[in-house]
This record gives structure tokens, C-alpha cells and sequence, in this order.
């Protein structure tokens, strides 16, 4: 079984890019957000607000693990791998905890829909793919790393945050924001037009003409699509490079 996942850890860990967009846009197809549920649209507003929550949460995650310490997922031609066995920063808190913040995002994308079909379906399919991720990653650090790896993990938890290792593991490190912005702002782009598009969705599907509130949303992806831009533009041109420091 576990051989079983590591493959399937291997395809989605090198298309997954690809895969994970379809994989929502079918799941969204399926049936459009509801307007309210059970009858409410006080529960429906308190749900999107818990959804947003967790969508932020991951997102705070991310910028957590980036500014401390970043490790390149794309790994080596779509393959997993790694030079290095990083252990410091949140990596000291959680062993996976860039997975951890995208499965907040994605959970909070996939509540904030609200389908119940859709949401548990889509959590669901999610924490399996990327336990099969991490799997494969697991299966190739134990075999380059060896004793190293096995200490880390009997140190440090799969999926869960202990905070308790925070001090330590971030001890001597400052928090680089140029970093976050520079490898996350393309992440914090798709969060927020995902949360915009759903809205759209809802109310297009709740209402035969297209109300105000359409035109505003879509204002409102024009806006970060502008602001991606920028930020791209930005980078291209080295304004969040990091200095080395010299000695």
C-alpha cells in the first residue's frame, strides 16, 4: 500500500502544478456554492468567515516557513530531491509545514465553496495526495540522509506544529520579508483570486442576471491581477534580491 502511494506521491509531487487546478475546477463543477445553509444566510456569511480564517491561517503558515528557512519544492527535473537536510526554522516545528499551510488553504477554498459533497471530497482528496507526496519525499531522505533523517523525524512531527521547538529552531535567524514577498506573492495571487472567483460563482449561480455585486468582484480580480504584475515587475528587476552578508 505504502509502495503503492509513493507512486502516486512521485506523479502528482511532478505534475502537480497542473493536476491541482483541474482537479478543482471538476470538484467546483460539480455543484455551485450555496447561498445559504440550512435557510441561513447568517450561517452561510459565519461560514465563509471561519473558511477565510483558514485560508489566511495557511497563508501565514507559509510566510512563517519562507521568511525563516525556504526550500525549493520544484525538487530536480520535476523529480523529489534535496541537497540538504533542513532542520531549522519551522522545518524545526513541523517536518512538511509548507503542506501543512497548503492544506489550510486549499481546506478553507474548498469550505468557503460550501458544498458539502464538494468541501468533503476535495479535504479529503487533498490530504491523500499529499500524504503520497510525503511519502515519496520521506522514502528519498531517508535513503540520502540516513541516521540524520531518522533523528529528525523521531524529533520533529509529520504534520502536526510543536511550538515548543520554535525558540530554538529560529534561534540566531531574522525574518526576511523581501523573501516572502519575492517566493510567495504568486501563492497569496491565486488564494485571493480563488476566494474572489468563488464569489462570483455564487452569485451567478444564485441570481439569472449578473447583480452589481459581479461587477465589483470582478473589479476586485482586476485589482490583484494589477498587483501581481507589479510585484512580478518588482522582482524581475531585483528590488526584493537578498544581500549576503560579507564578513
Amino acid at each position: 500500500m505504502k509502495a503503492t502511494m509513493i507512486g502516486i506521491g512521485n506523479f502528482f509531487f511532478k505534475y502537480r502544478n497542473q493536476a491541482f487546478p483541474l482537479i478543482i475546477v471538476a470538484l467546483f463543477l460539480m455543484s455551485s456554492p450555496p447561498a445559504e445553509i440550512a435557510g441561513s444566510v447568517a450561517a452561510e456569511r459565519v461560514k465563509d468567515l471561519m473558511a477565510l480564517l483558514v485560508i489566511f491561517s495557511g497563508l501565514a503558515l507559509r510566510a512563517s516557513v519562507i521568511g525563516y528557512a525556504y526550500i525549493k519544492r520544484g525538487g530536480l527535473k520535476k523529480r523529489v530531491y534535496a541537497n540538504d537536510l533542513v532542520t531549522e526554522g519551522m522545518f524545526g516545528v513541523c517536518r512538511n509545514p509548507l503542506y501543512v499551510g497548503n492544506m489550510l488553504i486549499y481546506a478553507g477554498v474548498f469550505l468557503l465553496h460550501g458544498n458539502p459533497v464538494v468541501a468533503i471530497s476535495g479535504i479529503a482528496l487533498f490530504l491523500f495526495i499529499y500524504q503520497c507526496i510525503v511519502y515519496a519525499e520521506e522514502a528519498f531522505l531517508e535513503d540520502k540522509f540516513g541516521d540524520a533523517y531518522r533523528a529528525y523525524c523521531a524529533d520533529v512531527p509529520r504534520w502536526l506544529l510543536r511550538f515548543s521547538n520554535f525558540a530554538a529552531s529560529t534561534q540566531g535567524m531574522v525574518f526576511n520579508v523581501k523573501r516572502v514577498i519575492a517566493k510567495d506573492y504568486s501563492t497569496v495571487s491565486a488564494a485571493l483570486l480563488a476566494v474572489l472567483l468563488i464569489e462570483i460563482y455564487r452569485v451567478v449561480g444564485a441570481t439569472s442576471v449578473p447583480p452589481v455585486q459581479v461587477y465589483a468582484l470582478a473589479s476586485l480580480i482586476a485589482i490583484v491581477a494589477a498587483a501581481t504584475g507589479v510585484v512580478s515587475m518588482l522582482k524581475k528587476r531585483g528590488a526584493f534580491k537578498e544581500h549576503k552578508a560579507t564578513s
